[in-house]
C-alpha cells in the first residue's frame, strides 16, 4: 500500500479514495474565468484541480482563486524554480515540477525547502522530455528510463529531508506508461498520479486513456488519476469517472448492464437500454439493472443483477438475482420497468 499524501483537504494514497483531477485551460492570471472553470469541473466532481503557472502574475494569482473555489489547487510549474517558490507561497496546495528542467540542484533544493516550510507536497513529474540525464543516457528513451529517472529524483529529495511526494511518470505511448508504472510500484510506496500523456482528441484518446488508466487501476496502481484530453476539461472529469465505475473502484452508482443486441430480439432493446440509463444516472448507491433483449442473454447472465428484464416475442420478463417473477406486454415494458426501478432505488 502507498504512503498518504495531503493535498489540501484531500488525502490521497494509503486506501484512501482515488482522486480525480483535471488542468485548466484558461490563463490563471484572469481570475474571474479561472474561478468559473474550476467551479464547472467541481460541478461534475472534479477533486483536485491543477493550473498553470507561467509567470510571476499566474503566481500571485493563485491566492485569490483559493479564496473562491472548494477544492485543492495544484500549481504547474516548469524551468523557473522562482515560481515554483511563488506560488507555494501565495497558497498552493501542491506544486508539480519536472526536476529534470530546473537549471540546477541548487534551485531545486531551494523549492524543495520552500515546500518544506509550508507543508506543501510536491508531484515529481517524469515524461519523454524531462528525463534525468544519466537515466537518458542508460536506458534511452524508453519505460525504464521514465522510472529510474523517478527514482534518481527520490533519492535527491530524500536527502533534502523531503517526502511528501507524489509520482508521475506518463508518456504518449500507452504500454510505456503502464510498464513504467508497475516499475516504479515495485520500487517504492509514494503514491502515484497516473495518466497517458498528450493522448490526444477523440475516441482514440479516451481509449488511449482507459487502457492505461484502467490496466494499472486493475493492478491496484494508482492513487489520482487525470484523463488528459484535447477537448473541455470537464470531459476528462466525466470520463475520469467513468473510468473508475467501469473498473470497480466507484461503485455507488447504479450500472446498467445490457446485451449488444441480435435478430433474436423483437422488442426495442437499444431504445429501452438508453431511456432506463438516462433514468438511473442520478442513482448514488450501488445497484445493477440488466436490460436484455431475448432469454439467452437475460436471467442467466444477468443472475446477479438487482431487477432485469429479457424480451420474449409479444412478451417480456421481469428478474431479480435471475429469478423470473413477472411478465409484460412489450409495449409496456419501459414504464413498467420504470416503475419497478423506483422500488429498489
Amino acid at each position: 500500500m502507498t504512503k498518504q499524501i495531503k493535498i489540501g483537504n484531500v488525502y490521497i494514497g494509503a486506501g484512501n479514495k482515488i482522486a480525480v483531477q483535471s488542468m485548466t485551460n484558461t490563463a490563471t492570471n484572469n481570475v474571474a474565468e479561472t474561478v468559473k472553470q474550476i467551479k464547472m469541473l467541481e460541478e461534475v466532481g472534479c477533486d483536485v484541480i491543477r493550473v498553470a503557472v507561467a509567470n510571476q502574475n499566474d503566481a500571485l494569482a493563485i491566492k485569490e482563486i483559493k479564496k473562491q473555489i472548494n477544492i485543492p489547487l495544484v500549481a504547474d510549474i516548469h524551468f523557473d524554480y522562482k515560481l515554483a517558490i511563488l506560488s507555494v507561497q501565495s497558497g498552493a496546495d501542491k506544486i508539480r515540477i519536472n526536476p529534470g528542467n530546473i537549471d540546477s540542484d541548487e534551485h531545486l533544493a531551494e523549492v524543495i525547502e520552500c515546500a518544506k516550510k509550508y507543508g506543501v507536497a510536491i508531484r515529481i513529474g517524469v515524461n519523454g522530455g524531462s528525463l534525468n540525464k544519466q537515466s537518458s543516457e542508460q536506458y534511452g528513451n524508453s519505460a525504464m528510463a521514465l522510472a529510474d529517472s523517478a527514482l534518481r529524483y527520490i533519492d535527491f529529495f530524500e536527502k533534502q529531508g523531503f517526502f511528501d511526494i507524489v509520482l508521475s511518470v506518463k508518456s504518449s505511448s500507452v504500454q510505456k506508461t503502464i510498464e513504467a508504472c508497475r516499475i516504479i510500484a515495485s520500487k517504492t510506496d509514494y503514491p502515484q498520479h497516473i495518466g497517458v500523456t498528450e493522448s490526444g482528441c477523440g475516441e482514440l484518446a479516451k481509449a488511449k486513456s482507459a487502457i492505461g488508466i484502467g490496466s494499472l487501476l486493475v493492478d491496484g496502481i494508482g492513487d489520482t488519476i487525470r484523463v488528459s484530453l484535447t477537448d473541455d476539461p470537464v470531459n476528462e472529469v466525466i470520463f475520469a469517472k467513468e473510468i473508475l465505475k467501469a473498473v470497480g473502484k466507484d461503485k455507488d452508482f447504479c450500472e446498467v448492464i445490457s446485451c449488444p443486441s441480435c435478430g433474436r430480439c423483437q422488442f426495442d432493446l437499444i431504445g429501452t437500454a438508453q431511456k432506463v440509463k438516462d433514468y438511473v444516472k442520478d442513482i448514488k448507491k450501488p445497484l445493477k439493472v440488466a436490460v436484455m433483449g431475448c432469454v439467452v442473454n437475460g436471467p442467466g447472465e444477468a443472475k446477479d443483477a438487482d431487477l432485469g428484464l429479457a424480451g420474449g416475442k409479444g412478451k417480456v420478463v421481469f428478474f431479480k438475482k435471475g429469478e423470473v417473477y413477472r411478465t409484460v406486454e412489450s409495449n409496456d415494458v419501459l414504464n413498467e420497468f420504470l416503475k419497478e426501478i423506483d422500488f429498489i432505488k
